[in-house]
C-alpha cells in the first residue's frame, strides 16, 4: 500500500473513531439527563398524589387541579421515556367541569383586580370529553386571558351545532398573547387547546380585535344513549349569582 493510501485509510479510521466516541458521549448525557429528569418526576408525582387525596378528596377545585398537574407530568413521563399520550373520552356533565375551573382562577382574578365570570346558557350539556384534558385547556384559556387581557374576561358556553361551544372572552389588553415569545418556558398555552380540540373531534379558534380577545372551544355532545358520569374531582354544578 502507497503512502498515500495509508494515510487516507489512518484519517478515514481516526474519523470513525472521533464520531464514535462523540455518538457515545451523547448516550451517556442522555442517559444521565434521562435518570435525572425521571427522578424530578418521582419526587413530583407523590405529593401532588398525596394533595388529591388530602387537601378536598376527590371533589372540588383544589383536588380539580392537582388532577391537571398529575396529567401534565404523564405527559411529561410519556416525552421522557416514551408512550402513547392519554386520552380517555367519556360522557361527563359539561357545566361539572367549567365551573370549578371558573372557581378556581376566581382568586388570582381578584387578586390582580379583574371580574371571572361564568355565564352558562348550555343547560344540562354533557359532552364525550377527557375531564381532566378540558380541564387543561381551560385553565389554558383563562390565565390567558386574566394575564394579558382587560379588567373582565367572560367564560361563555352554549349550545351550538357542534355540540357545546365554549368561549373565554376579555375586554382588551396588552395584546401579547398570540406573540411568540423568546422564553422557551412559555407560550404553548394556545398550541396544549388546539391539541385538546382535535383529541376530542372538536375546532378552536383565536379571535383578537381592538376591542379584545375571545378563544372559541367546541366540544361535541355526548351520545343520549350513553348515562352521563360527574366528573370524580368536581362537585358538579351550583348555582351561580347572575352575571351582571
Amino acid at each position: 500500500m502507497s503512502d498515500v493510501l495509508f494515510e487516507a485509510a489512518l484519517a478515514s479510521c481516526s474519523a470513525g473513531l472521533i464520531v464514535a466516541v462523540a455518538l457515545a458521549a451523547i448516550r451517556v448525557c442522555e442517559s444521565r439527563r434521562r435518570r435525572g429528569l425521571n427522578r424530578a418526576l418521582h419526587e413530583l408525582r407523590r405529593p401532588l398524589q398525596a394533595l388529591v387525596l388530602a387537601s378536598d378528596g376527590e371533589h372540588g377545585p383544589g383536588s380539580h387541579a392537582l388532577r391537571v398537574a398529575l396529567t401534565a407530568l404523564r405527559d411529561l413521563d410519556g416525552e421522557i421515556n416514551g408512550g402513547e399520550r392519554r386520552v380517555e373520552l367519556r360522557p361527563v356533565d359539561c357545566r361539572a367541569i367549567v365551573q370549578p375551573a371558573v372557581e378556581r382562577w376566581a382568586g388570582i382574578a381578584a387578586a390582580t383586580r379583574r371580574a371571572l365570570t361564568l355565564r352558562w346558557r348550555a343547560g344540562s350539556a354533557s359532552v364525550l370529553v377527557d375531564p381532566d384534558r378540558l380541564a387543561q385547556a381551560l385553565d389554558n384559556l383563562i390565565d390567558n386571558a386574566l394575564r394579558h387581557g382587560g379588567l373582565r374576561v367572560y367564560v361563555d358556553a352554549e349550545l351550538c351545532a357542534a355540540g357545546v361551544r365554549i368561549t373565554v372572552r376579555d375586554t382588551g389588553g396588552s395584546g401579547t398573547r398570540i406573540r411568540r415569545p423568546r422564553d422557551g418556558r412559555h407560550g404553548h398555552g394556545l398550541a396544549i387547546v388546539s391539541r385538546v380540540a382535535a383529541e376530542h373531534g372538536g375546532r378552536f379558534r383565536m379571535l383578537q380585535t381592538a376591542a379584545g380577545a375571545a378563544a372559541t372551544l367546541e366540544l361535541p355532545l355526548a351520545p343520549r344513549a350513553i348515562p352521563v358520569a360527574r366528573p370524580a374531582f368536581s362537585r358538579g354544578p351550583a348555582p351561580l349569582r347572575p352575571a351582571a
